[in-house]
């Protein structure tokens, strides 16, 4: 198994006919899934998703750095998107801001989400082309066409492109589902790629960890309605907006028992309202009720369909735990029901969202062998196994998952027959080049992480990083006062927020004041000309390495200069 290469040349372009791939992000990382195909003058990218931060700064998420996209957009044939689920679609907003891209390529719901989702940003147009399983597209150095999967969103696509050396198939989310809630999956087209000849596979990673086959939508389905025939009281959902075929299922549930449905959080509010109108959300007519009149309903007629199984600070069902949300009040006999599973990332904010949720008095419903209100999306070891089986590949890199994750997909691979050293475990940008004699990964391009937040487009990295130090560190100012020939008039004043207590670190605190008014005068008396920007700089290195053998601690430090006459 081939690691990451230490030292790769970074590039900004390529200009031979060799065949390469690369990732911008999905590596190393849940979410956030972005995949590169470039063979000569034609590039072609494979979704185009966030993530959403662990800790957020102030991001609302994050996205993967174009520059090398935006350098090389004259190259772009198309974006081909495997399905609909905010980490493969929820940066073409942001992508369309930077890239001219010809085409968007996508499949049933994921063009409805698309769509609905370029109209909320203002000025942004895109050429959307629908393709199902049938569809091929032809181009100088590609050809590209799918195949049907499994996943916990509709038309979910594995993709297959054709080039000259084999076929690079990419698997998109996928399980293996034998009792599917819709369509099945196209076994026998993955077996006969396997048969003309994977170059390259690129495979979902993340339950490469998980042992068992992954469990059916449909008896998740069952399930749910065994707990609905059980609770008495309102039933609050959170689940994921995107996983329509578990809204469909909470649905049919509320109905059997009697229920009116209502659903909170903008997501998925937009989410069933697109669902609807492509016809993959089928309910009765009077099923679902307004804000204003499920308040007059008994909360045994009630199922409140909630955003923020992942505990997101802003969504539904955090505000709903607050006491914050406008029009749900917990009341005693109420049962939240989260039919989801931690994020890798996630776990200490949902379990704050569950503790609060047990303080208001509810009842709390997790997945758990006992209860299975949740399945993932995802192919867990017999299933990864099973597809490695089926496509043969010569090379493989693992993808869509923490290094961890790739890495146990990488032995699985190895278990089924792949040469260790035809498998690639690479990080976000590094450059797998393909020729008709030998594979090698010598080059990088530029990827990183663009945050995004609600009133600025896009933060400099910069910024994160201070924010970051403000919250473990703090920040201290140093003042000084001086006269127009630069001598100071008083000592420092000093000024601590976040970094210490000064009435309880008095000591500490007249050491740093008499360090910073040693250091000033110091570079006083060694120049000629005074240039406060030089005074600051030379402050801030000097007192910030003082203060760090002290404290092992490094605030942010603002020197400040106040010269009065």
């Amino acid at each position: 198994m081939i690691k990451r290469q230490k030292h790769l040349s970074l590039v900004k372009s390529f200009n031979d006919k060799n065949i390469k791939f690369f990732a911008l992000g999905g590596l190393g990382e849940v979410g956030k899934n972005m995949y590169v195909i470039e063979c000569d003058d034609e590039i072609i990218i494979i979704d185009c998703g966030i993530l959403f931060p662990g800790s957020s700064f102030g991001v609302d998420y994050v996205i993967p750095d174009y520059t090398y996209l935006v350098d090389n957009q004259e190259k772009i044939v198309g974006l081909f998107i495997t399905h609909g689920h905010e980490d493969h679609i929820g940066g073409i907003p942001f992508l369309l801001r930077k890239v001219k891209i010809p085409a968007i390529y996508a499949s049933g719901l994921a063009v409805g989400l698309i769509k609905n989702k370029l109209s909320e940003h203002n000025n942004i147009h895109a050429k959307v082309i629908e393709y199902n399983n049938n569809s091929v597209f032809k181009f100088k150095n590609f050809e590209v066409s799918f195949f049907a999967t499994n996943h916990s969103i509709p038309d979910s696509y594995g993709i297959a492109i054709k080039t000259s050396l084999g076929y690079i198939v990419h698997t998109g989310d996928f399980k293996f589902d034998f009792t599917p809630l819709s369509r099945e999956t196209e076994f026998y087209k993955i077996a006969k790629l396997g048969h003309e000849g994977v170059l390259l596979l690129l495979s979902d990673s993340t339950n490469a960890s998980v042992e068992n086959f992954t469990v059916s939508e449909k008896k998740i389905g069952d399930s749910i309605k065994s707990i609905f025939s059980q609770i008495k009281g309102r039933i609050i959902v959170a689940t994921f907006a995107s996983n329509i075929h578990r809204v469909q299922q909470i649905i049919e549930a509320s109905i059997m028992y009697g229920r009116k449905v209502i659903a909170f959080g903008r997501s998925m509010e937009k989410n069933l309202a697109v669902a609807q109108k492509l016809k993959y959300i089928n309910v009765p007519e009077g099923t679902f009720v307004s804000a204003n009149e499920f308040p007059h309903l008994p909360p045994e007629k009630i199922t409140i369909l909630s955003t923020g199984s992942q505990g997101e600070p802003l969504a539904a069902l955090s505000r709903i735990a607050n006491g914050t949300h406008k029009q749900i009040k917990l009341m005693p006999g109420d049962t939240i029901v989260f039919s989801s599973s931690p994020i890798p990332g996630n776990q200490e904010s949902i379990n704050r969202t569950i503790n609060k949720l047990y303080r208001a008095g509810a009842n709390v419903i997790v997945n758990s062998p006992l209860t299975d209100t949740h399945t993932s999306g995802h192919a867990s070891q017999q299933e990864l196994k099973l597809m490695l089986s089926m496509l043969k590949p010569k090379y493989f890199v693992p993808i869509h998952g923490e290094y961890s994750m790739l890495k146990k997909h990488g032995d699985l691979a190895i278990e089924t027959g792949v040469n260790p050293q035809n498998i690639f475990l690479l990080d976000n940008g590094e450059v797998l080049t393909f020729t008709s004699k030998k594979v090698f990964s010598n080059y990088a391009v530029k990827a990183g992480n663009i945050y995004i937040d609600s009133s600025i487009y896009d933060l400099d990295g910069n910024i994160i990083r201070e924010r970051k130090l403000l919250a473990e560190d703090g920040m201290l100012s140093a003042i000084f006062t001086v006269d127009k020939h630069h001598r100071q008039i008083t000592s420092p004043t000093i000024v601590s927020r976040g970094f210490i207590y000064m009435r309880k670190s008095e000591d500490l605190a007249n050491e740093i004041k008499n360090k910073a008014e040693e250091l000033y005068n110091d570079y006083i008396s060694r120049t000629k000309r005074i240039n406060y920007n030089n005074v600051t700089n030379f402050i801030t290195q000097e007192l910030s390495n003082f203060i760090y053998d002290k404290t092992q601690r490094k605030p942010i430090i603002i020197p400040l200069i106040m010269e009065v006459s």
